[in-house]
Order: C-alpha cells, then sequence, then structure tokens
C-alpha cells in the first residue's frame, strides 16, 4: 500500500509502522475471531507466535507498507517454530480475499483518523498499548548495529519509540529486533 500522509508533520511518521500493526491486528480479530496481540513495532502475535509482520519503507513524501499475514500455511510449512497461522490458530474462515478486504478497511480506518489529527499520537497511543505484549515484559533487543539492550518493556514515548527499563535506566529505542524473554 502506498500511503502520502500530507497532512502529518515528519517527526509524527515514526508512528505509521505502529498504526498499520494495529490496524492489521484488527483485522484479524475482526474478521477471524482470533484474538491479534502486538510485538513492537508492527508483529502481529497469536497466543506468542508471529502471525504476521508489517513492514514500511519511506520514499520521500510517500511510505510503502508491506504486510504478509501466514493465512493457510500448515505447521510444516511454517519458517520457525515461533510462527503460526490463521489456520493453525483454529479461525473459522481463511479466505484471503476476505482477509484482505478486512486488513485495507482497517488500516485505512486508522490512517484517516491519524491524518485528520495531523498525526497527534494520542490517535494512536492508548489502542496501541492496551494491544501490545511487548510492554511489561523482559525483553531483549537486538540493534541493527549489533548491540543487545535488555529490560523491561517500560512504555512507548511521543515519538513511537519503545522506552526499556534497563539497570542502567531508561533507554528509548527507534530500531531493533525485540525478543520477548518472559513476560512480567
Amino acid at each position: 500500500m502506498l500511503l502520502r500522509p500530507d497532512s502529518v508533520p515528519d517527526a509524527r511518521w515514526t508512528w505509521l509502522p505502529l498504526l498499520a500493526g494495529l490496524a492489521v491486528a484488527g483485522a484479524i480479530h475482526e474478521v477471524s475471531g482470533v484474538q491479534t496481540r502486538l510485538k513492537w513495532p508492527n508483529d502481529v502475535l497469536v497466543d506468542g507466535k508471529k502471525l504476521a509482520g508489517v513492514l514500511l519503507e519511506r520514499h520521500g513524501s510517500a511510505a510503502v507498507v508491506g504486510v504478509g499475514i501466514n493465512v493457510t500455511t500448515s505447521a510444516d510449512e511454517l519458517p520457525t517454530a515461533d510462527a503460526t497461522s490463521l489456520f493453525l490458530a483454529g479461525a473459522p474462515s481463511t479466505d484471503r480475499e476476505t482477509v484482505l478486504r478486512s486488513v485495507l478497511r482497517s488500516l485505512d480506518r486508522r490512517y484517516q483518523s491519524w491524518c485528520d489529527g495531523a498525526g497527534d499520537p494520542a490517535t494512536l497511543a492508548a489502542a496501541y498499548a492496551d494491544k501490545c505484549d511487548t510492554l511489561g515484559a523482559e525483553i531483549r533487543v537486538e540493534l541493527p548495529n549489533g548491540e543487545t539492550v535488555e529490560g523491561v518493556g517500560e512504555r512507548i514515548d511521543d515519538e513511537g519509540r519503545l522506552v526499556v527499563a534497563t539497570k542502567d535506566g531508561e533507554r528509548p529505542l527507534s530500531a531493533g529486533d525485540v525478543v520477548h524473554v518472559r513476560a512480567s
């Protein structure tokens, strides 16, 4: 999907990946009844296993959003033991067109509301925090530079960064691969 949030200041674009993850999680739950959660910033989980992932890349004044959802993947087709599919989660329907339409509608609703509010984080923050399993969990974050940060996922700040409570204090992170070590 191609998004052009012209009414949103650049500094608030950091919320787009979180918005997309929240929209996908909501759409999947709405269409399948399967309970979804989020792993910061935008992986969709079912029972702690990855069901869907969202990638977002900015290109000038536009953002390209890609979504991958395991719909009918069987257990032996999964890429890792930490993954699942709608089929394996017991969804009553695994019709891809229905799932796609729900995702597009959900993304459109959240995106329009966010744009109408000039990207104000308040339009997403509470809903995101309620759905995010990373908050309150003991985590390890592998940063793009090879560094590892360990602590508890404390909150999402106004820039959409994950704030990790480490033994040395709070550390806001804008990117990284989060591993849930243990729920708090």
